[in-house]
């Protein structure tokens, strides 16, 4: 147990210390923040890493339109009390203003239309510094990815051109025009941010633990039913004991099976799986091999 501590403590510290470098290198960064698992804890450390002085980055939330309610309403909950700023960008209003095709399908997914808002509000508010809660065990082209991961006058990314970060030393330089992702938690996995979550009793929404809700079975996953997705008279619909692991829109994030309601059970049950949350539950990704690295390179997180 001591060994696993200091384990969370190391990945804490570099943590906090690349937030703070990003604050210092940058005029304008903002902080990503979803209200999913991640982005939660990157909250936390943001307020081990700047407090008592207020964050020197607003909170920025593109919200698609689709989210979970529980997410929501954990954000605004979440905002109001550590009383930072927070930015909501609204893919509804990118679709209107750019008359934006949505995806087609039984499960559409706006993940690919939310590059339109970021961009827009990087462009809005001048952001130079965009930090974000990905990690590189969560999916492939994630794992190609730099902690300060530059982006061209277009927002794009290009994975053969990421710069070397020796001895964790981070450069922040960067043309005019260009901006940078920053991920503080890129060599946290999935288990490191629950037991992290369960060290330091975070809060999260109610998503994450074990509950009933009524889903549609569609090719051995569990896709809840919402005002967004109806079941057809030929689905098969169940009510079942689910949870999510990580929470995207609800037209494309599929739960799981689960008994677990504490933080200790979900740490067993992760510890059991031998498949990565986003390939377990997210639809979009499975789209193609190269879905995320496509997306990403467009702009996307």
């Amino acid at each position: 147990m001591a060994n696993s501590t200091h384990y969370l403590e190391q990945l804490e510290d570099e943590a906090i210390y690349i937030l703070r470098e990003t604050a210092a290198q940058f005029e304008r960064p903002a902080l990503l923040f979803s209200g999913g698992k991640d982005s939660i804890v990157l909250i936390h450390l943001a307020l081990k890493a700047f407090r008592p002085a207020k964050f020197p980055f607003p909170l920025v939330h593109i919200d698609t339109g689709h989210n979970f309610p529980e997410a929501i309403e954990f954000r605004d909950k979440l905002v109001a009390q550590i009383g930072e700023k927070l930015i909501v960008g609204s893919v509804e209003e990118s679709i209107k203003k750019y008359n934006l095709k949505e995806t087609q399908g039984r499960f559409p997914s706006r993940n690919a239309l939310q590059t339109y808002t970021l961009l827009d509000t990087i462009q809005e508010f001048q952001f130079d510094a965009c930090i974000g809660g990905a990690r590189r065990d969560e999916e492939k082209a994630r794992a190609k990815e730099r902690i300060f991961s530059v982006r061209d006058d277009f927002g794009q990314w290009e994975p053969k051109l990421q710069r070397p970060e020796l001895w964790n030393i981070l450069n922040g330089k960067i043309h005019k025009g260009h901006n940078v992702r920053v991920f503080p938690i890129s060599n946290w996995t999935e288990l490191d941010v629950w037991n992290y979550i369960q060290k330091h009793e975070i809060d999260l929404p109610k998503l994450y633990f074990s509950h009933e809700r009524e889903c549609i079975v569609f090719q051995d996953k569990l896709v809840a039913t919402s005002e967004f997705i109806q079941p057809l008279p030929t689905d098969t619909v169940v009510s079942a004991k689910v949870r999510y692991r990580t929470v995207g829109d609800m037209t494309c994030t599929a739960a799981v099976p689960s008994e677990a309601s504490t933080l200790p059970e979900i740490i067993q049950e992760i510890i059991a799986t031998s498949i990565s949350e986003r390939g377990q539950t997210r639809l979009d990704d499975q789209l193609s091999e190269a879905a995320m690295e496509d997306r990403k390179k467009q702009g996307y997180f």
